[in-house]
């Protein structure tokens, strides 16, 4: 019985079948890469919608009232959210009697929480111990204690009685966390750090030239959901949209912030517990407006 011969492919028909592989994988990786950021931004508006139900349900436990942004031992409305989150073994396992950066609350401080990390951070792609994209809002002001927004200090609002109204105030906002680095590379990763006495007269400008010098450089935003000082876990506006300036935090009870946008736009929750996208262009008055919960401001058509 004689074999029978197949002719095989040639090294021309070979490079054909090749170019016409990679062709159709360059038109392919563009729309896995769309539809890998779309489910990026969809886990990201469910873990906010999640903290806002949260806040809803802690209020409707605390006859109303909302969560504080910072207590006297430092613990952020994130950490007091724990319990309506699915992790109330967690928030029973902290000593409340010290600071929340106690070495006795280390264990706690370093765990890490799906529901606090957006997915559309580059750094989350090995999640970090303790960190979170999502902070609280305090207000149009520098000071965390003195504010006017939903989660400053004192407190001075309730669920139900939020005079600008809940669909028209924002609670948490979704912003790049610090890297980590101690150089001076960009705004959106690095801030300027100063003493907490510096916030008293702090202006617009401060931070620039540091910034510019390589100076007070550090880059722990969102480095502590269980931390509710200043841009640990809670920040403000008094900076707008991608804004040129750089972050700064005074010690931590206060300072400056812009909104360091996660991709071409960034999230925010409000007080009905309603996600929405803003962008870019949304001017600062108008974030301003919508940080403060009782200026009476219309917000803008851009909102």
């Amino acid at each position: 019985m004689k074999s029978v011969s197949r002719p095989g492919y040639g090294l021309f028909q070979l490079l054909v079948v090749i170019a016409l592989l990679a062709l159709l994988l360059g038109l392919m990786l563009p729309a896995v890469f769309k539809v890998r950021l779309a489910a990026a931004r969809m886990q990201s508006s469910n873990n906010l919608k999640q903290i806002g139900l949260a806040v809803h349900n802690y209020a409707s436990v605390n006859n109303d009232s909302l969560p504080p942004g910072v207590d006297d031992k430092q613990f952020s409305v994130l950490f007091q959210l724990l319990p309506y989150l699915e992790q109330d073994n967690l928030y029973k396992a902290v000593d409340k009697t010290v600071d929340c950066d106690d070495k006795a609350n280390a264990k706690v401080r370093s765990s890490i929480i799906k529901t606090y990390l957006s997915p559309s951070d580059s750094l989350n792609e090995n999640a970090p111990a303790g960190g979170t994209n999502y902070f609280a809002m305090t207000g149009s002001k520098m000071s965390i204690g003195d504010n006017d927004g939903l989660f400053c200090r004192n407190n001075k609002f309730n669920i139900g009685n939020i005079p600008d109204g809940s669909s028209n105030t924002v609670l948490f906002v979704e912003m790049l966390r610090g890297d980590g680095g101690k150089k001076a590379e960009s705004v959106q990763r690095q801030h300027v750090r100063l003493k907490a006495g510096d916030l008293a007269n702090l202006k617009d400008t401060d931070g620039v030239k540091d910034f510019e010098n390589g100076k007070n450089i550090v880059a722990n935003r969102g480095s502590a959901w269980i931390d509710g000082r200043f841009l640990r876990a809670t920040t403000n506006a008094t900076r707008g949209m991608l804004d040129k300036k750089p972050d700064v935090d005074c010690g931590g009870e206060g300072g400056l912030a812009g909104v360091r946008m996660v991709g071409d736009g960034t999230l925010v929750v409000l007080g009905d517990g309603s996600v929405r996208s803003i962008s870019p262009k949304l001017s600062f008055v108008t974030w301003q407006n919508a940080c403060h919960a009782s200026d009476g401001n219309v917000l803008g058509a851009d909102w």
